[in-house]
C-alpha cells in the first residue's frame, strides 16, 4: 500500500488515513488509486468491522489536486489540437475531430471519475459494514463528497465543506448530488452547489452535513470510540440497515417493506440476533461477533 493513504486494524477497525499533509491531503492519482483499493480490501476483510476514514494533518481532504490535473489537461488538449491539425491534413472523410473526449483529449483526463471516484464512492457507501468519516479540518469537492457517503461524520470545530465543483467550472461528482440533497435537503444542497462557500462545523452540525462536532484535540479519540462501538455491534444487522436505507431513498414503500423483509430475514438468521436475545432475557449486555 503506498505511503500517501495509511492502512492498519486494530480491535475490529481499520483506520485508513490520508497521508499528503503538506498537500492537504489533495486526491493525486497515486492517492485515488491506494485509496480505492485499500476500501476494496477492508470491505473483504472479515476481521474489519467498521471503518474509519481521516486524514493527516490540518485538512481532511480538498479533493482533486488541481496542480497533476492542469498538467494533464493541457497535455490532453495540446494532443488533441495536434491530432485535429493532423485530420484536417487529410482526407474531408478523416477529420481527426477529438471533441468526444478521447483518451487524448479534456475528456480523457476526467476518467478519474469513472477509475477513481465512482468506485470510491460506492465503496464507502455500499461498504457492509459501518464507516466513519473523522473530518480533521477543510473537506473540500470529492473530499467533502467521501465524508458525505460515510455512515456516520464527525467533525472537529475547525473543519469546513466546501462543495467547490462549479468554482472550478465542473459539475458534481463522487456522489455529491447524491448524498448532499438526502443529507441537507434539495434546495441547500442546490444553493451550496451552484454558488460553492465554505460551511463551518457548526453551521454543517445544524444544516444535518455532520452527526457530531467535537474540539479539535479531542477528535481522534471521539472518533476512535464511536468506530470502536460500532466495531463492537451487529455487524449483519448494520450491513442491513445501511442496504435498507440507500435501498429506500430510491424505491417506492412497497417496494422497501419487500427488501427489509428480505433483509430482516437474513439478520434474523444471524448468530448475533440470538445473541442478543439470549442477552435480552438474562438481562445482560450482548456480546456480538459480527456474524
Amino acid at each position: 500500500m503506498a505511503d500517501t493513504v495509511l492502512h492498519e486494524v486494530t480491535d475490529g477497525v481499520a483506520t485508513i488515513t490520508l497521508n499528503r499533509p503538506d498537500a492537504m491531503n489533495a486526491l493525486n492519482t497515486e492517492v485515488k488509486e491506494a485509496l480505492r483499493d485499500v476500501l476494496r480490501e477492508v470491505s473483504d476483510d472479515s476481521a474489519v468491522r467498521a471503518v474509519l476514514l481521516t486524514g493527516r494533518g490540518r485538512a481532511f481532504c480538498v479533493g482533486q489536486d488541481l496542480k497533476e490535473h492542469i498538467g494533464r489537461l493541457t497535455a490532453g488538449r495540446r494532443s488533441a489540437e495536434t491530432a485535429g491539425a493532423a485530420g484536417a491534413a487529410g482526407t474531408a472523410a478523416d477529420t481527426g475531430d477529438t471533441t468526444d473526449g478521447g483518451a487524448g483529449g479534456a475528456g480523457g483526463v476526467m476518467d478519474t471519475v469513472r477509475e477513481h471516484y465512482n468506485p470510491i464512492t460506492e465503496a464507502i457507501a455500499g461498504m457492509p459494514k459501518p464507516v466513519v468519516a473523522a473530518v480533521n479540518g477543510p473537506a473540500a469537492g470529492a473530499g467533502a463528497g467521501f465524508a458525505f457517503a460515510a455512515d456516520y461524520r464527525i467533525a472537529a470545530a475547525t473543519a469546513t465543506f466546501t462543495t467547490s465543483f462549479a468554482g472550478v467550472a465542473l459539475g458534481a461528482d463522487s456522489g455529491v448530488s447524491w448524498t448532499l440533497p438526502r443529507l441537507i435537503g434539495h434546495g441547500r444542497a442546490a444553493g451550496l452547489l451552484l454558488f460553492p462557500r465554505s460551511v463551518g462545523a457548526d453551521e454543517a452540525l445544524e444544516l444535518g452535513m455532520v452527526n457530531q462536532v467535537v474540539p479539535q484535540d479531542e477528535l481522534a479519540t471521539a472518533a476512535a470510540a464511536v468506530a470502536r462501538k460500532l466495531a463492537e455491534g451487529p455487524t449483519l444487522a448494520y450491513a442491513a440497515i445501511k442496504e435498507s436505507l440507500a435501498y429506500g431513498a430510491t424505491h417506492t414503500l412497497v417496494e422497501t417493506l419487500a427488501t427489509e423483509d428480505r433483509l430482516q430475514t437474513r439478520a434474523g438468521n444471524s448468530a448475533d440476533h440470538v445473541i442478543a436475545v439470549e442477552a435480552f432475557v438474562k438481562k445482560e449486555k450482548p456480546r456480538f461477533e459480527g456474524r
